[in-house]
């Protein structure tokens, strides 16, 4: 993921600079996640037109922007996450938010190999279908820290809860996901 972060901070930088190639491989790279991150908060009918709205103001703030990958990445889900409920708060419902409450898995890191297994057994758009299954608090906490890579402070940050609750959160996401993964597809394939 090294070689990935210093070649997103790279396109990012030269983006700033007006380069409209490295805004399009800023987009390409980071777009997906985002997309699917928007998922868990706006129903689907309306969470492309919320990330485009969106990308509108990240390519209107990238100038004021200072950091590297990671950073990029929080920030553009910190102004997705604002546009998704200005959204739901223009509709008058408002999404669940990450409960509080520490539990014994809290003070534990994500769970890498649950998460590998979990997501490299499925393509992009099938992962993100499950995803969207989970509960709100799980599925928020699942796309920030393992698909999209914030650490659990800064996940907790955009999710407005504790780094402890958005931990537990992802853990039992991607214990699910995986239960999810393994269960038998009804079609006839």
């Amino acid at each position: 993921m090294q070689g990935a972060d210093t070649e997103l901070t790279e396109a990012v930088r030269a983006a700033q600079g007006g380069d409209e190639t490295a805004f399009h491989a800023v987009f390409h790279a980071v777009h997906p996640r985002l997309l699917g991150y928007v998922r868990t908060i706006v129903a689907e009918p309306d969470a492309e037109d919320v990330t485009a709205e969106a990308w509108l103001h990240i390519s209107r703030d990238l100038g004021r922007f200072v950091g590297d990958a990671d950073r990029f990445r929080g920030w553009a889900a910190r102004i997705a996450r604002n546009r998704a409920l200005d959204h739901l708060r223009a509709r008058g419902r408002r999404p669940k938010e990450c409960g509080t409450d520490e539990t014994v898995l809290a003070d534990l890191p994500s769970s890498a190999d649950t998460a590998e297994e979990a997501i490299a057994a499925l393509g992009t758009s099938r992962t993100m279908e499950l995803v969207a299954e989970l509960p709100h608090e799980q599925a928020g906490a699942v796309m920030l820290r393992t698909l999209f890579g914030l650490d659990a402070k800064r996940a907790a940050l955009l999710l407005g809860s504790r780094p402890g609750a958005v931990r537990t959160a992802n853990h039992r996401g991607l214990r699910r996901l995986a239960e999810l993964v393994e269960e038998p597809t009804t079609s006839g394939v």
